[in-house]
């Protein structure tokens, strides 16, 4: 849907002040003399501004891999959106740690972080750039504005459907934001263009609001399955609703698991299917090889058009050092930071000292070759078994359309069904209704697949949260959830421990203020109307 962008709509970026207030990170309009109304002249620049959308969550600029980036202020692959979300949810969890020693990067999985880390800092940009953009998509797309310029009522048509995107994109930003931060600036299409401060706002409003969107447009978006591959549709809306819902909990004081239950059933009641072989949704094939029947909602990667050094490109380079062959990778070499810890080793195994190459879960997806379970020195890639998951090679093993070897055709699997399934199972646990049967049914469809049969089905006394917390990991690992589940459970800052955690080896308990990134302090140091989060 986008190759390469740089089309003649940034201009508008140029009109309309974006209004993160950082004053390191400035963000940068491209340098253009077109009008808004020349730029949209061409009916094709709708989609193009549109691409440009769902391109801020793959690419960090306008040519890719680098060289014009949308942020200022850090290296354009480490401010790239996936890139910094992914470490955000992976690495202060059990779930990952990376070796490198770049600036303040171990502070996340120590949990040691203040509000001057430039990772969280540059995410709250990230994050706030990708709102600034959507809202100016929604000001140039106005009726007002379509009728002065003459656009037809078929066009019209299709810019609904567009401006419905937009705000399910904003929307998950604001997700983001609701989740990271709680309680950040607030903006939309409604407020004046210009200079000024934004309005800091509540969790519980944010919650509410982020709730009205995606209850407004589910019937305005494309129906569910039958948008373009890559592009949102009604199941996108209906799973950031249910993720909204199952954690409300945490964000109002209110849980809301009956609709979780409501939009869970609706996705599962859809046309999306698990597919035959967990690997492939994680290979570079996985829009055309069966997966993209469970994927819901990705954030698509082309090894020629969509080149970035964060996103997939960072997940898989980083993940594959030591003995470890780039070639059964599809990339031409590794970058030796990204593994795990023996916390999430462990899961796979009843006996936390058997081998993992005799688990029969086809979800175990480790290195050991050359590799210890457990950490000494984060600083060494031998030391952690390495994560195989994310490959840029399709399902008979040919490596991704870059001749290079650089950039993955792989896509990332942001929603898809088995989340639906272990939501569902979780949110009935919970109180919210719906049927035992059938969540002890999804939990076990998920267990035959990485099994190949139903030897290691549960049985309904098996069914708890602690069942689902350790599922989820066994599933989802490295898929950007699990800060948000031990969040949820009540297992992230002040009780649950694993290896380094807190900074040391064993691991401690951290302070429960945590599950809360902070506010950034250059934002801070320029917007009066914002109040820092308790514990910074």
């Amino acid at each position: 849907m986008f190759n390469r962008i740089k089309t003649t709509f940034l201009v508008l970026f140029g009109m309309a002040i974006l209004w993160s207030c950082e004053s390191e990170l400035d963000l940068k309009p491209e340098d253009n003399t077109e009008t808004a109304a020349s730029a949209f002249e061409n009916p094709a620049a709708y989609k193009q501004f549109l691409a440009k959308l769902y391109a801020g969550l793959a690419i960090s600029g306008q040519d890719g891999p680098a060289g014009n980036p949308d942020l200022s202020g850090l290296d354009e692959g480490f401010s790239q959106y996936l890139r910094l979300y992914w470490k955000l949810q992976e690495l202060t969890t059990e779930e990952a740690v990376i070796g490198w020693n770049d600036g303040t990067i171990k502070d996340l999985h120590n949990q040691n972080w203040t509000s001057g880390n430039e990772f969280i800092r540059t995410m709250y940009s990230r994050v706030m750039y990708q709102i600034a953009q959507s809202n100016e998509f929604l000001r140039q797309t106005e009726a007002s504005k379509l009728d002065a310029r003459g656009v037809d009522s078929s066009l019209k048509a299709e810019i609904e459907n567009y401006r419905a995107e937009a705000r399910f994109l904003r929307a998950l930003s604001y997700w983001h934001a609701l989740d990271l931060y709680g309680n950040p600036p607030f903006v939309t299409e409604e407020d004046e263009v210009g200079a000024f401060l934004p309005e800091q706002i509540s969790s519980p409003e944010l919650f509410s609001y982020i709730e009205s969107e995606l209850l407004d447009i589910e019937g305005k978006i494309t129906a569910a399955g039958t948008n373009e591959y890559g592009r949102a549709d009604q199941a996108a809306v209906w799973m950031l609703l249910a993720k909204l819902y199952l954690n409300a909990e945490k964000y109002t004081g209110t849980g809301r698991y009956s609709e979780v239950i409501t939009y869970t059933n609706k996705v599962i009641n859809s046309n999306f299917s698990l597919v035959d072989d967990y690997q492939k949704l994680f290979l570079a094939d996985n829009d055309s090889n069966g997966a993209q029947n469970e994927i819901i909602f990705p954030i698509t990667f082309d090894g020629l058009n969509t080149q970035a050094y964060g996103g997939m490109t960072f997940i898989i380079h980083a993940a594959v050092g030591g003995d470890m062959e780039p070639d059964d990778f599809g990339i031409n070499g590794g970058w030796a930071g990204l593994r795990t810890t023996s916390a999430l080793v462990n899961k796979f195994l009843d006996n936390n000292d058997d081998p993992i190459e005799d688990v029969q879960d086809e979800r175990a997806m480790f290195f050991t070759k050359g590799q210890t379970k457990e950490i000494v020195n984060i600083s060494n890639f031998n030391d952690g078994y390495a994560v195989t998951k994310f490959k840029n090679v399709d399902v008979n093993g040919n490596a991704g359309s870059d001749p290079t070897g650089d950039f993955p055709d792989t896509d990332f699997p942001m929603f898809r069904l088995a989340d639906a399934y272990l939501m569902y199972a979780e949110a009935v646990l919970r109180g919210g209704g719906g049927s035992e049967a059938d969540a002890l049914a999804y939990v076990n469809l998920l267990r035959e697949r990485a099994f190949g049969d139903d030897s290691e089905n549960i049985s309904s006394g098996d069914l708890t949260l602690d069942l689902i917390l350790s599922e989820r990991a066994r599933e989802l690992y490295w898929e950007a959830h699990r800060r948000t589940d031990l969040i949820r459970f009540g297992q992230f800052s002040d009780r649950g421990v694993w290896p380094f955690k807190g900074g040391v080896p064993q691991g401690t308990t951290t302070e429960s203020f945590r599950d809360l990134m902070p506010i950034p302090a250059s934002d801070l140091g320029v917007n009066t109307n914002l109040k820092q989060n308790p514990g910074y």
